[in-house]
């Protein structure tokens, strides 16, 4: 497969004033986080604004480099997939530039394997609630997905809190959401024998709150207190 830029018509007639190039070329390499050869894989883009997909294309089969050109100054959203492998999602802005601009993406895969995580990036609730937004639902269809392409896998379904609030209060809250995103995949047809629900509260997070403490400005702190609110999931059985 040759390396894919999908860029044209549809993206610049829509967004990029040619004018000034606010062009960004988007690239980077699929690889696997094991042993970090190159990979296959489709790639899909989307405006995260309007939920469109805007580009689907592929990562060179041989290196793993894929390249993309789109407009400057939008949040989007990247889904790389691949045979055998965990679904990768993530968001992410495009500074506003008057110029060209090139970011750089490598992106590395985990195998469909027992003890296998990974964070699910856009799963979203209400504040302070169990309840699943709207923008949630790709996110859980594309685990729908996975779970019916490997019918025998199981899971736990994590949710974690950043360590503001009571420790009981967080541990419960957590729960729920977890029960909400399992909720969700039953009621999506998979069984529920597959499924575990487990609230960790803040017991596990990604960044303690020692680290926290030394970080000199309040945005970077609420940034981290993002991180350690999410929610995962593991593959426990095959």
């Amino acid at each position: 497969a040759n390396i894919a830029a999908p860029v044209r018509e549809k993206l610049i007639e829509k967004q990029v004033d040619a004018a000034t190039k606010r062009i960004t070329i988007l690239k980077g390499l699929i690889r696997d986080a094991k042993t970090l050869k190159p990979l296959y894989s489709s790639i899909e883009l989307i405006d995260v604004e309007d939920n469109v997909t805007l580009a689907k294309f592929e990562s060179n089969e041989s290196t793993g480099k894929y390249l993309v050109s789109l407009p400057s100054g939008k949040n989007y959203g990247l889904i790389v997939r691949a045979d055998g492998y965990l679904f990768h999602s993530e968001n992410f802005n495009i500074p506003e530039t008057s110029a060209y601009q090139e970011v750089e993406k490598n992106i590395d895969l985990k195998k469909v394997e027992i003890g296998s995580t990974i964070v699910l990036k856009n799963i979203f609730y209400d504040y302070n609630k169990a309840t699943l937004r709207d923008a949630s639902k790709n996110e859980l269809d594309r685990l729908v997905k996975l779970l019916n392409e490997n019918p025998t896998i199981k899971i736990e379904l994590s949710a974690h809190t950043d360590s503001r609030g009571g420790d009981k209060y967080n541990q419960d809250l957590s729960q729920r959401r977890a029960q909400s995103c399992v909720d969700y995949l039953i009621k999506n047809g998979i069984s529920a024998d597959r499924l575990v629900s487990k609230g960790y509260g803040e017991e596990q997070l990604i960044i303690s709150d020692a680290e926290i403490a030394k970080l000199k400005f309040e945005d970077e702190k609420e940034d981290a207190h993002q991180q350690n609110r999410r929610t995962e999931f593991k593959i426990t059985g095959k």
